[in-house]
C-alpha cells in the first residue's frame, strides 16, 4: 500500500524536554522487505524541529499518531534528513535503544524527538529551531529484534525492590585498588523524587563527606533540601560541587566540567566520595568507570559496577543477551577515549590516564592526587 504524504509545517513554542538514560547499537539498512511481495516505497513524513533540548535532542512538529497512520512503529528503521544530517536510524521509545553516539528518532513520552544516546543532535546536524526534516520508513521492523532486547522499565514504589540500597541504587564502588568503602554511586538525594529520601540516608549512614553532582545546579538543587538533610548540610560545608553536565560525553562543555569536579575531589583529602547524576547510572556511569580504570580496575571489574545500576533498577540479569548489549558499553566507552583502538585490561589504565591528561587537561600533580585520595 503507498504510504500518503504528509507535510507538518507549524512550528510549536520552546519546551523543555528531559534527558535520559542508558546506552546501545545502531543497524541500518537499504530497503524496504515485505515478505515475498513487493511494496511501494513509502513517501516522506515532513515535520519542522519545533524545540530543542539543553541536550541537543531535536523535538519535531508531529505526533506518534501521525507516524502510525504512516505505517511507522516502534523498532522500524528510518531515513532521516535534517540539518546537515543524512542518515538511517531506529525509531524507538527510549534514548537506551541505542548505544552511546548513536542517532535515533525517538516517542519519548508522546514527544517525537531526533536524538542522540548521550550526544548532542542539535550539534551534530546543524539543525535549528524552525528547521525542515523529513523522515521516510527505510524498512519495516528492521531494528525490532534489538529494540525489544533494549526496552527497559523500571518501578517507581519501594515495595518492589529487594532493599532501600536497590532502590536508591546506591553502593560503594569497589574496583581496582579503590580503597574500601572510599567512593559511592547513587541516584540523586536532591532530585525530590521518592528515591531521594532513600540515597541521602544512605549517604549518611556511609559517612559521605564530599560530592561530585553531575546533574544539577545548585539552585535546582536548593529547592530540595527538605528531603535531604544530609545533603544539604555538606553543601553548608562547601563539600559539594555542581557540574550540571549535559550527556554528551565528547562536549567539550562535559569534558571542561568533568576537569573541575576531578579537581575538586583531589583537592578534598577527606572522604568518602560520592559521585552522582539523576539515576546513577550514565553520566555517573561514564564518571565512575573512569575513576575505577584510573586505579587499575579491569573491564571485567567496571563492566560488572556499571551493569548493577541495571540490574537495581530494571532487573537485566546476567547471562541474558540483554546485558551483554548494554555490558559492551564499558569497553566501547574507553575504546573511544583511544582514538577508536580497541583496549584491554592491560592498557585500560593507560588509556584513561591519557584521557585525564591529554583530553581533560589535569596535571600530573593532579591526576596523582587524585589516585591518591582514592586509594588510601
Amino acid at each position: 500500500m503507498k504510504m500518503r504524504k504528509l507535510v507538518v509545517s507549524c512550528v510549536l513554542p520552546l519546551a523543555f524536554c528531559a534527558a535520559a538514560v542508558s546506552f546501545i547499537g545502531c543497524a541500518s539498512s537499504s530497503g524496504v522487505t515485505a515478505g515475498a511481495e513487493a511494496v511501494q516505497p513509502a513517501e516522506p513524513v515532513t515535520a519542522a524541529v519545533s524545540s530543542i533540548s539543553k541536550y541537543g535532542n531535536c523535538s519535531l512538529s508531529l505526533t506518534a499518531e501521525t507516524l502510525a497512520a504512516n505505517g511507522i512503529e516502534a523498532g522500524d528503521l528510518l531515513s532521516v534528513q535534517a540539518g546537515g544530517y543524512t542518515g538511517t536510524v531506529p525509531y524507538g521509545t527510549n534514548y537506551s535503544d541505542v548505544e552511546h553516539g548513536k542517532v535515533l528518532v525517538v516517542n519519548y513520552k508522546g514527544d517525537i524527538q531526533i536524538a542522540v544516546n548521550m550526544g548532542n543532535f542539535a550539534k551534530l546536524s546543524g539543525a535549528s529551531e524552525g528547521s525542515e526534516v523529513t523522515l521516510t520508513l527505510a524498512e519495516k521492523a528492521g531494528y525490532l529484534k534489538e529494540y525489544k532486547i533494549r526496552q527497559l522499565k523500571k518501578s517507581e514504589k519501594r515495595e518492589d525492590y529487594a532493599s532501600d540500597a536497590v532502590y536508591a541504587n546506591f553502593r560503594a564502588v569497589q574496583a581496582g585498588r579503590i580503597a574500601r568503602n572510599r567512593l559511592y554511586r547513587g541516584c540523586n538525594p536532591v532530585e525530590g523524587d521518592a528515591r531521594s529520601p532513600y540515597s541521602d540516608a544512605l549517604a549518611k549512614e556511609a559517612g559521605v563527606q564530599v560530592v561530585m553532582n553531575l546533574a544539577d545546579t545548585a539552585e535546582a538543587a536548593a529547592g530540595h533540601y527538605d528531603v535531604a538533610p544530609y545533603y544539604a548540610s555538606l553543601i553548608e560545608k562547601g563539600n559539594v560541587i555542581f557540574l550540571n553536565m549535559g550527556v554528551s560525553f565528547s562536549d567539550p562543555d562535559f569534558i571542561a566540567k568533568l576537569h573541575d569536579g576531578l579537581v575538586f575531589i583531589s583537592e578534598h583529602k577527606n572522604g568518602p566520595y560520592m559521585v552522582h547524576c539523576k539515576e546513577g547510572k550514565d553520566r555517573a556511569g561514564f564518571v565512575n568507570a573512569l575513576l575505577e580504570a584510573l586505579c587499575g580496575a579491569t573491564l571485567e571489574e567496571m563492566t560488572e559496577d556499571y551493569m548493577l545500576s541495571f540490574e537495581n533498577y530494571f532487573g537485566v540479569q546476567k547471562g541474558t543477551e540483554q546485558y551483554t548489549l548494554i555490558g559492551q558499553t564499558i569497553p566501547d566507552m574507553f575504546k573511544a577515549m583511544n582514538d577508536g583502538k580497541k583496549v584491554t585490561n592491560k592498557n585500560v589504565q593507560a588509556v584513561a590516564k591519557n584521557y585525564a591528561l591529554k583530553t581533560v587537561g589535569l596535571t600530573k600533580e593532579q591526576l596523582a592526587a587524585l589516585i591518591e585520595v582514592l586509594e588510601k
